[in-house]
Order: structure tokens, then sequence, then C-alpha cells
């Protein structure tokens, strides 16, 4: 999750053993020519306003819709919308990423809902503005739960889903819930994350990163800076801390809900096809959770990138977007072939 949860605690974590599962893909360079981040803009919705980057159309571009984790921010796509929308992709997407209510630059919640639900709620409220019709929705640790609920609740939304360390339940022993329950505690968690602020952004950002990435060493000058310029002016903020907490404690919540309202029960109610990309080194989201999500989504594919942590996406753009759109092709051809077969039958009746 890019939550800076790891980084403001300052807890180290050892390496998760790789998961074995079937499709791992290989490593690769990082980019080698960093974009500018994406423009955006102030979008009304009916759930609030939101502050929504995003990728210039191609002809032929199918809608894509870009949910980020805890304590990061739109930002944190700017590679892989810039693989994604490149002309050559089949199919190109038409990418969004908005900040979530009290990240990045869209203003906090005016209800102070920091809830999952209310999460939930901001995206298909963005999804419904748009009326694109169903898109390719993306999410990233949080945000790969919020896209999950979104797939579960409104199928009509959503073509196809893909989830990169989705932070979905395990209450297993492992850095994340721990981590969680300690920010959810009243007093402590804003004591600790205060205090934590205190230290230099410069050291905030390498513990984050070493918590983030297996080699931080793979981030570009351009990313660091544009990650510390963000790290000085959310300190500024006078709801950031409060933006943290509240979704920390709400995402703790959801890993102890039980039954029909759990996510997993959600997972097994999502109809779109389902891409799960796993780092083989994630200290936050155990990698093992991939065999439980393969057997939960009714139609999943699952892979794992060797060498990769929490971010793959901000780590290993090129493997990811090539990932995806291998996962688009299949989709596609999956869909076509349904397609044909109904037609056969038609003529045979």
């Amino acid at each position: 999750m890019t939550d800076q949860i790891a980084a403001q605690l300052g807890v180290a974590a050892a390496d998760a053993a790789p998961a074995a599962v079937a499709g791992t893909a290989p490593s690769g360079p990082a980019c080698a020519a960093p974009i500018l981040p994406w423009p955006g803009q102030v979008v009304q919705t009916h759930a609030g306003d939101l502050f929504v980057r995003a990728a210039p159309d191609q002809p032929g571009s199918e809608p894509a819709v870009l949910v980020h984790g805890l304590g990061g921010s739109a930002l944190n796509w700017t590679d892989l919308m810039g693989l994604l929308c490149d002309p050559a992709a089949d199919p190109p997407l038409a990418a969004e990423a908005p900040d979530l209510p009290g990240f990045g630059f869209s203003p906090p919640p005016a209800d102070g809902d920091y809830s999952l639900d209310g999460r939930v709620a901001a995206v298909i409220a963005l999804m419904d503005k748009r009326s694109q019709g169903p898109v390719h929705l993306i999410g990233n640790s949080l945000g790969g739960a919020i896209a999950t609920r979104v797939a579960a609740r409104r199928p009509d939304l959503v073509k196809t889903l893909t989830l990169i360390s989705p932070a979905l339940p395990d209450l297993r022993p492992r850095p994340l819930p721990l981590r969680l329950a300690v920010v959810a505690m009243p007093g402590v968690g804003r004591w600790l994350v205060t205090k934590m602020q205190t230290i230099p952004p410069e050291r905030r950002a390498e513990t984050s990163a070493a918590e983030l990435y297996v080699d931080p060493d793979r981030i570009q000058p351009e990313r660091r800076a544009e990650a510390m310029a963000e790290m000085i002016r959310r300190d500024g903020l006078g709801y950031s801390v409060d933006a943290l907490l509240f979704s920390a404690r709400s995402l703790l919540a959801e890993y102890t809900r039980p039954g029909p309202a759990s996510l997993w029960a959600d997972a097994a109610r999502v109809t779109a096809p389902t891409l799960l990309i796993h780092g083989s080194h994630d200290r936050l989201v155990n990698p093992g959770m991939a065999g439980r999500a393969a057997r939960t989504f009714p139609n999943c594919r699952v892979i794992v990138l060797p060498r990769t942590g929490h971010v793959a996406m901000m780590e290993r753009p090129e493997e990811v977007a090539a990932e995806m759109r291998d996962f688009l092709r299949r989709t596609r051809a999956a869909a076509m072939a349904r397609q044909n077969w109904a037609a056969l039958g038609a003529v045979g009746r």
C-alpha cells in the first residue's frame, strides 16, 4: 500500500518468502525516461469533490480508473498510466486516477466519513459522473480493497478488475495488520504519527522506500523529488493526520469484519474478469494470499512478480503494463469466443 504507515512508524520487517503461484513474470529495468505527473482537475460528484489526474485519450481507447493506496495519491500511477495510454497498446486505456478524499489534492470528506464504504461511494460517484460505461478498474492495496467492493456492488460499472497487492483481510502475524492495530489505538496512533512528522522528510522518504520497494535504487531522482514535495505539502495540511488515522482504523475494521459483509465475500461476488498481481517480496501484504484469492474470485488470473515489493506499478511499471495487456487480450479473446458460440447456437436453433 502506498501508505506511509510503515514509514511513519519506522518499523522494519523481514522479507516475505516468494509465493508458489504459477505464472510469475520476468523482471526487467525500470522506466528509462520519467514523465511529468499527469495534469488534473477537481471533479464535483454527489459524494464530494475529487481531484482527478488523467492521461490523454487515444483513438480506440477504453476507460480505466486507478485507485491508490492508504497515504498515497494519484501520483502513484504516473508511470503505469503512461504505458497504458500508449497508442501502441491493444487497447490503449484512457486512464483516470483520483486522489481519494483527504489524500493528494482532494479535500477531506465533508461528512468526515473515512470508512471503506465511504471510499467506495466516492469512486462509484466518479464513475457515474463520467458515464463512460463499464471501465477497467485498477487498485493497489487499500485501493484494491475499494476496487473489489466496487466490482461486487456495481458489476455494471466494471469491465475488468486488476488488483495490485490488494489489502484483503489476513490476520496472520504480518506487519500490516499489526501496524494498523497500533495506529487504530486512540491517542497512541495520533501521537506516533505526529511524532514521526518531526523526522526530516528525507529520512522518512528513505524509510518508506525501504518498506515498499525491494530495490529502492530503482526509484528515479524525479520520483524521489515528487514524493518528497508531496510529503512536505501534506505535513502542512491540518487534516492530514486525521485522514491517515481514520482511514487506517476503517481498514482494520474491514480486516475483522466477518460473514457476508466481508471483503472476501465481496471477492466471491465479483463477476468481472480479474487480474491479481503480487510482489514476491511484499513486506506489507502477504503474497501467499494470492492462492486464496485465486480460489475466491470466480474468474481470476494470478501473477507473482519476482523481486518486487508492495507497489509493483511503481517499482516495475513495464512488467505490470505487459501483464495487463496480456490479460486484456485474453479477456477480449474469451469474450469473442463466447459471442461466436452464442451465434452458432442461435443458428443451430
